[in-house]
């Protein structure tokens, strides 16, 4: 094996145990006691108490709170995809100046680029004057807008490299706009579809501030439940690992499902 490889391999290695290593600990973690932890026990007796808190205790209430970050992080990543795509096909057309796209995509990303703190508390002012504070669905829009800028600019440029031959055949072919959108565009940027839909749920499922700001017990999700078994005079760690545990299964069923669609729509155009 050549030095260059040998090389490659050892960084690789090195990235993924630094990656891995803080996910581990926390995986062990759940599986022992509270003593265990503190005393930061090597040895120690795997145990399932920490679960039985979680999905099985009548004051838990990880199971809802599981429940609204999948109604969240998928509606949410429903909305900014379906927004962010047909805004891209129509940014594709040419009846559009040159300089509307290029103002529209520079002024939404500095929206991204804002601070979510700077914008949480008009949007709680906002919800709580519509009466829509404390719901699902003030998360849902919140998150949809903070991911639109981001989902934007990457379907912008998943629409930009699909073949315009296409496009031109189905408009000779009599398609109207809306069939070549949905017979000949979304067939080919697929991949595009998939790598940001993972990146968007990804975002909005581990998503505290706004979250914690908008939402009460019965609305809250995955992250802020999370953080509440830090309370003033105990740290549940036991139960806080567990339940981080239990909340990558979605990420990692989206990665292990996903993959294919997710590398190629990430290095699509990287090659010609």
């Amino acid at each position: 094996m050549k030095r260059g490889a040998i090389l490659s391999h050892l960084m690789l290695g090195l990235s993924a145990f630094v990656i891995l290593l803080p996910f581990g600990w926390i995986v062990l973690s759940a599986f022992k006691r509270q003593i265990d932890i503190v005393t930061s026990k090597v040895i120690f007796t795997p145990v399932m108490l920490n679960f039985d808190e979680l999905l099985f205790s009548r004051s838990s209430t990880f199971l809802d709170n599981f429940t609204n970050s999948l109604i969240v992080a998928g509606a949410s990543t429903a909305i900014a995809l379906f927004t962010a795509t047909t805004a891209a096909f129509s940014l594709r057309q040419k009846a559009w100046a040159g300089w509307v796209p290029t103002v529209l995509l520079t002024f939404s990303m500095i929206y991204y680029m804002t601070p979510q703190m700077t914008l949480v508390g008009s949007w709680y002012q906002l919800f709580r004057a519509i009466g829509l504070n404390n719901t699902l669905f003030a998360i849902i829009i919140t998150h949809a807008t903070v991911n639109l800028p981001m989902a934007l600019w990457l379907m912008n440029s998943f629409v930009a490299d699909a073949p315009r031959e296409l496009e031109e055949a189905a408009v000779i072919d009599g398609c109207s706009r809306l069939k070549t959108f949905t017979h000949v565009i979304l067939p080919v940027i697929v991949p595009g579809l998939m790598a940001t839909g993972v990146l968007m749920f990804v975002f909005s499922w581990n998503e505290f501030p706004v979250a914690l700001a908008l939402t009460t017990k019965e609305t809250a999700t995955v992250p802020v439940s999370i953080a509440k078994f830090a309370q003033d005079f105990e740290v549940k760690h036991g139960a806080m690992a567990a339940a981080a545990t239990l909340s990558t299964i979605p990420a990692i069923l989206m990665i292990i499902f996903a993959t294919k669609y997710i590398v190629r729509g990430l290095t699509s155009g990287a090659l010609k």
